[in-house]
C-alpha cells in the first residue's frame, strides 16, 4: 500500500503478535513494508525467527533493537534506564546491538533503529560517554553498510541536531517520530522535521496530545486525532523531499489492529 508519495509500512511490535501473526495482519491491511523488531531473534530461537521472516514477501524498511532494562512507566524512569545510558547494562546492550547489526545484515536491511537515551550536554562526563557509545555502535553498523537511526523524542530537535553535527558520523541518521516530540514535551514536530531534514531516513506515523501536567507523559491517540497536525506534517516531509517509508506505530489503545488499518487508509487518501 502507498499513499501519494511514500510506501506505507507498520512497526511489527505494534501488532503484539509473532511473525506469522504480523504477516496475517499485514495481508489484511495490504501492507508490504515492515519496521521489524529483532530482539526476539537474539533472545529466542534464532533459526525459527529467520525461517519465519524469510517466508514472507515483505520489504523490511528498517530493523529495530530495544533493551531489556528500559522502563517507560514515567519520564524519569526512562531517562534513567533508556537506551545505552545505564553503565551496568552497557556490555549486555552492546552485545545485543552487535547481534542486531548481524541480523540486519543477514536480512539485507540498510537501517537499524533504536532509542539511544537522553542527550544531556550539561554533564560533560555523561555527554562524553554518550558520544563515545553512539560512535562505537555506529562504527559497528557502518562496517556492515548499515545506518544507525536514532529515534526522536527525548530531546529537542535543536539539541539532537547539535549532537548529530558534533558527532559527524556517516552511519548515523534519524528515525523521526512526530508523536514522541509531543509525548516527551520536546517541541513542534513540524519545525523539527525542517531542523533535522538532512538526517531523516525513516518515519514513524504516530499521533499524540500534549500533557497538561509538566513532567508527565502526553497521551498517544490514533493518527489524525492528536496534535501532530497530520496533513501539515506530511506536507513538511514532501517539502524536505523525504524519500523513505512511513511506518505506522501504535503503542496504546485496546484495538491496535483497527487503529493501524484506519491510519493506513487515512495515509492512502492524503492528497497533499
Amino acid at each position: 500500500m502507498k499513499c501519494k508519495n511514500w510506501p506505507i509500512g507498520v512497526c511489527s511490535w505494534s501488532l503484539q503478535r509473532d511473525i506469522a501473526g504480523v504477516a496475517e495482519a499485514m495481508n489484511r491491511i495490504s501492507i508490504e513494508h515492515v519496521h521489524l523488531a529483532v530482539r526476539p531473534a537474539l533472545q529466542g530461537k534464532k533459526k525459527d525467527f529467520f525461517d519465519a521472516v524469510l517466508k514472507q514477501s515483505w520489504t523490511i524498511s528498517s530493523t529495530m533493537i530495544d533493551f531489556p532494562q528500559e522502563d517507560y512507566s514515567t519520564l524519569e524512569s526512562i531517562k534513567a534506564t533508556g537506551g545505552i545510558v545505564p553503565d551496568q547494562c552497557w556490555q549486555q546492550n552492546h552485545k545485543l546491538f552487535v547481534g542486531a547489526v548481524e541480523t540486519s545484515a543477514k536480512l539485507g536491511v540498510n537501517y537499524l533503529s533504536m532509542h539511544a537515551g537522553f542527550i544531556d550536554e550539561s554533564n560533560p562526563a555523561y555527554a562524553g560517554k554518550f558520544y563515545d557509545r553512539v560512535k562505537c555502535l555506529a562504527d559497528a553498523a557502518g562496517e556492515e553498510d548499515i545506518m544507525l537511526l536514532l529515534e526522536t523524542g527525548q530531546e529537542t530537535a535543536h539539541d539532537l541536531r547539535h549532537f548529530l553535527e558534533k558527532l559527524n558520523h556517516p552511519a548515523v541518521g534519524v528515525n523521526f517520530d512526530p508523536a514522541n516530540m509531543i509525548l516527551y514535551g520536546k517541541g513542534d514536530p513540524i519545525e523539527a522535521v525542517r531542523l533535522l531534514s538532512p538526517w531523516i531516513k525513516h518515519i514513524h506515523i504516530k499521533d499524540a496530545i500534549r500533557t497538561k501536567q509538566p513532567g508527565t507523559w502526553g497521551t498517544e491517540v490514533p493518527w489524525g486525532e492528536g496534535q501532530v497536525c497530520c496533513d501539515k506534517f506530511l506536507k513538511a516531509l514532501k517539502e524536505i523531499d523525504f524519500k523513505g517509508v512511513l511506518a505506522i506505530e501504535r503503542e496504546a489503545g485496546n484495538d491496535r489492529f483497527t487503529d493501524i488499518k484506519q491510519t493506513a487508509e487515512r495515509l492512502r487518501y492524503f492528497n497533499g
